[in-house]
């Protein structure tokens, strides 16, 4: 098996994630969350701060599987510094992944709680919160080579868990620059997996936001059968 993602250079990027400041409509959304803290979130934001910046991949290093979000929640992991961290999408993430065997805990909640997550890598091909929650085309296109080099970098790499069409479109479109998947077919459905070369698969997810949970578009029960799934593919 090889990893399908490896860039056709390995002269890594310009700029470490967390400094870029290339969209100024996100750099101006994401610093002005910094005065707008709901009163739930005062006394975190007294102790730990408030992030205000491009988030990071989070997770293991060797993972063979890597989750494939959309972008930090203005509230969320723009306030906290870490993926899926300080919202209800990362709550029931976190929880999935620990009931599956791959987090030591079934909670996020600051970047020194001690959290590791096992053979996981959680990523996303937007790294600022985007004005309600949408990112402009070329916003994800000038972000996209985080992810690239996130995935590349994972050499043990089986699954990749896409929650959501934007994060299904984004590894399509990674892999259609190196001219290794087609432009059409292959779309979005919910527990559909797609063979990708090198022996990798592509699986789908409705995404775990407070929209879908709680309407009962993606239960708890869905998405452990979804990481069941993962672990069957890794596993041929």
């Amino acid at each position: 098996m090889s990893n399908p993602f490896v860039p056709p250079d390995a002269s890594g990027l310009a700029i470490a994630v967390t400094e870029c400041r290339a969209c100024p409509r996100l750099v101006e959304w994401r610093e002005r969350q910094a005065g707008l803290v709901p009163p739930r979130f005062a006394a975190w934001v007294r102790e730990y701060g408030f992030w205000a910046r491009p988030v990071a991949a989070f997770g293991d290093p060797a993972a063979w599987l890597v989750i494939v979000g959309l972008a930090p929640a203005a509230q969320g992991a723009n306030r906290t510094g870490r993926m899926f961290t300080g919202d209800r999408s990362g709550a029931f993430l976190y929880s999935a992944l620990h009931r599956a065997g791959l987090a030591n805990l079934p909670n996020s909640d600051h970047q020194g709680d001690g959290l590791a997550l096992h053979g996981v890598l959680i990523t996303a091909p937007l790294r600022c919160a985007p004005p309600g929650n949408r990112p402009a085309a070329a916003e994800l296109d000038r972000c996209r080579a985080f992810m690239r080099a996130d995935l590349a970098a994972c050499r043990r790499l089986r699954v990749v868990l896409a929650l959501g069409r934007v994060a299904h479109g984004s590894v399509r479109r990674l892999l259609r620059e190196k001219g290794t998947v087609p432009s059409g077919g292959a779309g979005f459905r919910h527990g559909a997996a797609h063979a990708l070369p090198g022996g990798v698969w592509l699986v789908d997810s409705y995404h775990v936001s407070q929209q879908n949970t709680f309407t009962g578009r993606l239960t708890a029960a869905m998405f452990d059968d979804v990481l069941r799934h993962c672990r069957r593919l890794a596993e041929r």
